[in-house]
């Protein structure tokens, strides 16, 4: 690779009118920083290699743990701060963001009235792989139809993958298909940015939107159905979106958010194991809980606010699941199918006639 560079370098230099100069600019800064990356290992970094489905052989140079590179980063500056309603756990991500003992920890106490937002955790369904097949997928979504059938409204349903999705709408059509009070809508495998910037629009009834910012918009009239937008967690439509008050009053997040078994994820959990033997932890229960943190944040955007959020897996009620919820968690509804119905409409019946 250094030899590379060096010939790539002495080439640029001496044939500035080749008409492959282009093509070969972009690949010797892509080695460039290969090289640079290399210069920075050491022993946060595992190296590995792969043969790809089309025959591309590829070198990873991955960085299990980045607190040394961010770190010296921040080093630069006076002081750095770190601002987020999901660092959670927080001794997690100050060892992953280059934290000290000594750095600052500040829990700001939440400004939103905990009485305008229902948490529930079912009890009798869950997303284990053991457990799928369609008496599950049939359970989540009369679940779905119980919440949504008590107020007409928006609301939002994330689960853990496109084929989990799949999977409970085609069980909530079979079942619910035939009722017209709810429309139901569906986030697909590889959205354009128009298709994205559509599904939005159904919550917030505009056309014209820019997902690179955060939208701050608001339905006006009262829409004669309810909508049920069906969602893959951790994606687009679970952060960076700001659903204010009657855009969204409903979220139900399906599963615990882990991410799937891969090289890289096994890597790390392999690394953290020998670490200090929460290799598990940081590779799949800490970025899984973030993300369901991530989806429930969409309810409660604004001190007027009103809305529900549902935790639809029985491990939510384990210990270890519930050592993560935030301060604001603390207290919670534990629900089933058969009474999820009944404790929604109590929630409501405290707002609205």
């Amino acid at each position: 690779m250094e030899r590379l560079y060096a010939s790539m370098e002495d080439y640029l230099e001496n044939h500035e009118e080749s008409p492959a100069r282009e093509e070969v600019l972009t690949f010797y800064f892509q080695v460039a920083h290969f090289l640079m990356i290399y210069e920075k290992m050491d022993d946060k970094y595992t190296v590995y290699t792969s043969l790809e489905a089309d025959g591309t052989f590829l070198i990873r140079l991955f960085c299990v743990d980045p607190s040394v590179n961010l770190k010296e980063c921040m080093n630069r500056g006076i002081s750095t701060i770190l601002f987020s309603a999901t660092l959670l756990p927080i001794q997690y991500y100050k060892s992953l963001l280059g934290g000290t003992s000594e750095d600052y920890e500040v829990y700001a106490s939440s400004t939103f009235d905990p009485k305008k937002r229902a948490l529930m955790v079912a009890r009798d369904v869950t997303s284990r792989y053991t457990r799928r097949g369609t008496e599950e997928y049939q359970k989540i979504a009369k679940y779905l139809h119980e919440i949504v059938l008590k107020r007409k409204g928006n609301y939002l349903a994330f689960f853990p993958s496109h084929v989990f999705l799949k999977n409970v709408y085609e069980q909530y059509q079979n079942l619910y298909g035939g009722d017209d009070t709810v429309e139901c809508i569906i986030q697909s495998d590889h959205m354009r940015e128009e298709e994205r910037e559509a599904f939005i629009s159904h919550f917030v009834g505009n056309e014209e939107l820019d997902l690179s910012k955060e939208i701050h918009m608001e339905i006006e009239t009262e829409e004669e159905k309810g909508l049920l937008g069906f969602c893959v967690m951790g994606g687009i439509f679970s952060e960076g979106i700001d659903l204010k008050n009657d855009s969204l009053i409903g979220a139900v997040i399906v599963g615990t958010g882990i991410p799937l078994v891969c090289k890289e994820r096994e890597l790390i959990r392999k690394f953290f194991d020998e670490r200090d033997g929460e290799g598990y932890d940081y590779a799949y229960l800490y970025p899984g809980m973030n993300k369901v943190l991530q989806a429930a944040g969409r309810v409660i955007r604004t001190q007027e606010d009103v809305g529900i959020v549902a935790l639809l897996d029985e491990r939510f009620l384990y210990s270890s699941y519930q050592k993560l919820f935030p301060r604001e968690w603390k207290t919670f509804r534990v629900t089933s199918v058969d009474t999820v119905g009944t404790e929604t409409e109590a929630f409501w019946n405290q707002f609205y006639d």
